[in-house]
């Protein structure tokens, strides 16, 4: 959820009520949206008191009101969701390009994960606290910190976590897949882990309402979180997102993480393209 990546072609404007009408318009979408979050909030954190004693960090309920609650804000937003291939149900984790802070939902609403983000994420008013509710894993950017995430990521994959990475480390205009970064993969290749993880790669596609501009749900460079949200609230019909599935790859097959990185990159990207073709 890092909007960093820049490009040189300006981005859109984005949209702001104009008037009563699209006020209106917001707070018919935001205010059942926010009651949605915090019933969900509070249902999650109710379940977890139960969950923690009995079963540590596994988690076999909370997840899925995770999903539950990330479908209800889509349709309650008004954006579709199609789904292609099945989540695998493999030990192991999920890889998919970063276009918004959307993903977040559509990808939580199509398949109970935990997410992998930068560790600033968890100090962010809101956001934050439904990250770290969720089970979210915090990493941050200082390779000084390598060994101690990647003992993380080791900790959390034997646990049966189905982690999901952004190996982008970027949110884009949504109209691209930037190059995968392979750092993150280290743990997938643990003598512990090795030979029993799988990942899957996934594509997520954004088609933008008909007559707005393709990059209507891309979030990257100085765009603001809540002046992005607005605009997504006060739009007046919204486009649809595709969520592509595709076979899941055995860590065991592959060489090194390089190679895992590139694989999982030309799998993504190539369905990304030949989807925004279609």
């Amino acid at each position: 959820m890092t909007p960093t990546w820049t490009d040189e072609t300006p981005a859109p404007p984005l949209g702001r009520p104009q008037g009563l009408g699209d006020w209106l318009r917001v707070l018919r979408r935001g205010v059942p949206i926010l009651v949605l979050l915090g019933l969900g909030l509070a249902l999650l954190l109710l379940v977890r008191l139960v969950e923690w004693p009995l079963f540590g960090a596994r988690r076999p309920v909370s997840p899925y009101i995770t999903v539950v609650v990330c479908r209800g804000v889509l349709r309650l937003l008004g954006l579709a969701t199609r789904l292609q291939g099945a989540p695998m149900r493999h030990h192991g984790a999920f890889v998919a390009n970063h276009a918004s802070w959307l993903d977040i939902f559509v990808l939580n609403a199509a398949r109970d994960v935990y997410f992998v983000s930068k560790a600033e994420v968890a100090g962010w008013p809101g956001i934050g606290l439904l990250a770290r509710a969720t089970g979210t894993v915090f990493i941050a950017r200082d390779r000084r910190e390598a060994r101690a995430q990647t003992e993380l990521f080791r900790t959390r994959l034997m646990g049966r976590h189905h982690l999901l990475f952004f190996p982008e480390g970027t949110s884009t205009d949504s109209r691209r897949v930037l190059p995968f970064k392979p750092t993150l993969f280290a743990a997938c290749f643990d003598p512990a882990l090795r030979d029993a993880l799988h990942v899957q790669p996934v594509t997520l596609v954004y088609h933008a309402p008909a007559g707005t501009d393709p990059r209507f749900y891309g979030w990257w460079g100085e765009m603001g979180f809540g002046a992005h949200m607005l605009a997504m609230l006060v739009a007046r019909r919204h486009g649809s997102a595709e969520v592509i599935f595709h076979p899941p790859l055995k860590v065991a097959d592959f060489a090194d993480r390089k190679a895992l990185a590139r694989t999982l990159e030309e799998t993504v990207r190539a369905a990304h393209h030949s989807a925004l073709r279609g």
